[in-house]
Order: structure tokens, then C-alpha cells, then sequence
């Protein structure tokens, strides 16, 4: 659904400028869909809380990406520097909080969410999150 209303489909991946462009009606409605099923677990407000509570902002920081993947459940064993591959991805309650949505179907930092955007999305997204009031 984010894909669509970004008009990202073809790509499977969100970049900065669609995050900046994405409404903020739009972003809200996804967020409370996904902060309801999932009693507060996940959602983009959950991965954003998450994301400025280790010092997070809009501008790229290694450490704290990694700090960040490492609490939401996206790194384990640091085996290539620990990124999980999208397939690995937890599709269910007892994941760690945050862990989930996840941005774009391809995920893991060695073999190319770093050159996606990953991690400059993230910060993007906790930035179009204040700007929308969530």
C-alpha cells in the first residue's frame, strides 16, 4: 500500500524524495492501522519513538543506524555486519517492538539497502513524521 501511494511499485523501495513527498493523511492512516493491530508494537510513530530515543535525526549517523537496527530486530549475529535479509524479516507479534513496517523488499545493508536509501529513509521518515504531527 505505501508503495502504491508513492508510486514506487516498479521500484519496491521508498527513496528520500518520495518519503518527503508522501501525504501526510496517507502516512497517518497507515500509521494508526498499523499501532491498532499490532496493540502499539509497530508502526512508523513506534519506529520513530525508537529512532529519536537513541539520538536519531534527519541526518545520517552509522552508529545510530545500527544502534537502531540492532533494538528494532533487523541485525542479528553482526555476520555481514548483521543485516537481515528481507525474507528474514519477523512477520508477527512476538517481533521485537519497531520491527515492523519495513520500507522497501529489499533489506539488508551489505548486499544493497544501504545503496536503496535504507538508511538515510529512516532518518527521512522519523523527519516527515514530526512534520506531519505523529
Amino acid at each position: 500500500m505505501v508503495l502504491a501511494v508513492a508510486k514506487r511499485e516498479n521500484e519496491g523501495w521508498l527513496n528520500v524524495d518520495s518519503i518527503d513527498n508522501f501525504p501526510c493523511a496517507d502516512l497517518r492512516t497507515i500509521d494508526q492501522l498499523w499501532v491498532k493491530y499490532s496493540d502499539g508494537r509497530f508502526g512508523f510513530s513506534v519506529q520513530k519513538r525508537i529512532y529519536q530515543g537513541l539520538g536519531g535525526t534527519r541526518s545520517y549517523d552509522e552508529k545510530i543506524w545500527k544502534a537502531f537496527g540492532d533494538k528494532v530486530g533487523w541485525r542479528k549475529d553482526h555476520w555481514l555486519d548483521g543485516w537481515l535479509y528481507y525474507k528474514d524479516i519477523t512477520y508477527d507479534k512476538k517481533a521485537p517492538e519497531g520491527h515492523l513496517p519495513i520500507i522497501g523488499d529489499r533489506f539488508n545493508i551489505w548486499g544493497g539497502w544501504r545503496l536503496f536509501g535504507g538508511c538515510w529513509c529512516v532518518s527521512s521518515l522519523a523527519s516527515k513524521l514530526v512534520d506531519c504531527n505523529l
